[in-house]
């Protein structure tokens, strides 16, 4: 277990930034864990999300039978983050010494649950197809050209021909912004894996997300309709990169992948007297 400095009785928080869905530092998605010993005002909450400056942060109270977790990205909540909740495990699994077999976090999308297998945890998530739709201009324009195919759910699904594709698109970050949804996949055929991907969320203050679980709720369900199997391996081919294992379970999509703790610290937040009201 690596060792932080002690939190006192009325200010420090125990943090870690932990890099998810790899198994190499410097890669990866980096997420905040901040470890609270009650819930604090949003308001607080959203500060230190900025502070931290990382696409996700994720805070939940250590010791509740059922943990709820919540997600901050530098200026907005979200209602389901998959590799912030794959970080939040492996804090809990690594620097607190759970043993449980199964964690399960009450959040806005409802109950979800995270198991250990080997060296993967293993996130069950809600499945959330796209519908075909007509791409919308800003779509088009912040792309720089017409997708294959375009889908939307919390998202918009945007289907390329190419890997080679996805990985030489430069967006255009304020066109994508103004779109009305949280952000853009763009997906095509891998060429070593079944599908690769890239997710932007200007609108979220988040230019490129490096990997997004959460995004794999609609790009699993989709691949797997088009490929003919539930079982995919993905990539996701940002800068920093990282590798996901999907199975599309009918409703739920099980989202797996490897963690590793890049720092552990204490913040020097004062927490006493700013309980968030019962």
């Amino acid at each position: 277990m690596i060792e932080t400095a002690r939190p006192t009785a009325d200010r420090g928080l125990p943090y870690f930034q932990v890099d998810a869905f790899t198994d190499r530092l410097f890669s990866g998605n980096p997420a905040g864990v901040c470890v609270l010993p009650e819930w604090l005002p949003d308001t607080l909450l959203q500060s230190i999300a900025l502070e931290n400056g990382l696409s996700e942060t994720a805070f939940l109270v250590r010791g509740e039978a059922v943990r709820r977790l919540r997600w901050f990205t530098p200026t907005v909540e979200v209602d389901l983050c998959g590799h912030a909740t794959l970080a939040a495990a492996h804090v809990l699994y690594r620097h607190f010494a759970c043993d449980e077999a199964v964690l399960t976090f009450q959040t806005r999308s409802g109950p979800l649950s995270v198991t250990r297998s080997g060296d993967l945890l293993c996130l069950d998530l809600p499945s959330r197809p796209g519908v075909s739709c007509t791409p919308p201009a800003d779509l088009i324009a912040g792309l720089g050209r017409t997708p294959v195919v375009v889908a939307r759910s919390r998202d918009y699904l945007a289907v390329l021909e190419s890997e080679r594709e996805v990985r030489e698109l430069r967006p255009d970050l304020d066109a994508l912004g103004r779109l009305d949804c949280l952000g853009v996949i763009v997906t095509a055929p891998g060429e070593s894996c079944d599908f690769v991907s890239r997710f932007f969320a200007p609108r979220a203050g988040v230019p490129e997300d490096p990997v997004t679980g959460s995004a794999h709720c609609t790009l699993a369900p989709w691949w797997a309709d088009r490929l003919g199997r539930q079982q995919l391996h993905a990539r996701q081919v940002s800068r920093r990169g990282g590798e996901l294992f999907c199975t599309v379970r009918g409703e739920r999509v099980e989202v797996a992948g490897r963690a590793v703790t890049y720092s552990a610290a204490v913040l020097e937040v004062p927490f006493h007297g700013h309980a968030a009201a019962s």
